[in-house]
């Protein structure tokens, strides 16, 4: 099989590109992920798209071709929260792991997904290990109270392939969208993605909608699906094809900063623990974060719709 027809309309440069509907997308995707194709059109396709950008219905088409090929939570009565990892820490300390055990001390089944890819970011895999909770080696079931942690080559390793290509060529490619909006669980699933840039915002929030996906999006701590500790960001839920800003950015001079721990695994890891144990304060941003996900969990999948007659709810 070959991707070569898909790349001449991709590949036309960024004025003569043209988009693909989302049946060509999956087409596209899953022979990549299959790994039927060579190498050279790999690096075509990534270098395509990385001129291209990705379309709402390109994006939509991959995640179809991942969701029918990716290795899944078995679905059980409890929601999950599925956190994508993949930026880790550079500057500040990466408070996944905090999230994802805050949201299991309410009652939820959580599981972390992800993998390094940088060299030179900590990973929140690295801080869960500090913690005792490691990377699974093969799929169980979530359960309430818990936290799972998957490797996205135990997803599937075409995927964890197509992500080490930025390794080789130093440029992200649609798979580190893809893992960020994709739902590895079956079942009522709830996702918690970030942006990083102001542009990623718009095409996201369109793929969630497109694809109906109950989610809470927001600028995330250096590419992770956390809020920041020092200043809270906007939020937005999605359900059923419908957006609600739930959080307004925290705007003027912060009043004072938190006490964050630094970004080694074991200094996160023993600050996540003095938090849970109630000797030092959940950081503000967070614990709204963590309030907006639990009404998101009890409520997406309580009714066919939000209700669209509230100002600040719309579809996207």
């Amino acid at each position: 099989m070959s991707i070569s027809h898909h790349i001449k309309e991709i590949g036309r440069g960024k004025e003569g590109a043209r988009s693909l509907d989302r049946t060509q997308a999956a087409d596209l995707m899953g022979q990549v992920l299959d790994g039927t194709v060579t190498d050279l059109e790999v690096g075509a396709f990534c270098l395509a798209m990385r001129i291209k950008g990705e379309t709402p219905e390109e994006m939509a088409g991959f995640l179809d071709a991942a969701h029918a090929r990716i290795q899944t939570l078995p679905a059980t009565n409890v929601p999950t929260v599925v956190l994508p990892s993949y930026n880790g820490a550079r500057k500040l300390p990466v408070l996944t792991p905090l999230l994802a055990l805050l949201l299991a001390r309410e009652g939820l089944a959580v599981l972390v997904h992800g993998c390094e890819t940088e060299n030179s970011r900590i990973s929140a895999e690295k801080v869960l290990s500090a913690l005792d909770i490691n990377a699974l080696s093969a799929i169980e079931s979530a359960s309430s109270g818990r936290v799972l942690f998957a490797p996205t080559g135990l997803l599937h390793p075409g995927l964890k392939r197509l992500l080490d290509v930025r390794r080789v060529v130093g440029l992200r490619n649609p798979a580190h969208s893809l893992v960020k909006l994709m739902m590895p669980v079956a079942g009522n699933a709830v996702l918690v993605s970030s942006y990083t840039h102001p542009e990623y915002l718009q095409s996201m929030s369109a793929t969630l909608a497109l694809t109906r996906t109950p989610a809470l999006l927001l600028r995330g701590t250096e590419g992770e699906p956390v809020a920041d500790a020092r200043r809270t960001p906007a939020m937005d839920a999605f359900a059923s094809g419908v957006v609600t800003r739930v959080q307004d950015a925290q705007t003027g001079p912060l009043a004072q900063l938190p006490d964050l721990p630094g970004t080694a695994p074991a200094d996160t890891a023993a600050w996540i623990r003095r938090v849970l144990a109630g000797d030092a304060p959940v950081p503000s941003p967070i614990a709204q974060q963590v309030a907006h996900i639990v009404a998101l969990t009890r409520t997406a999948f309580a009714s066919p719709a939000a209700d669209a007659d509230t100002p600040q709810a719309h579809a996207v």
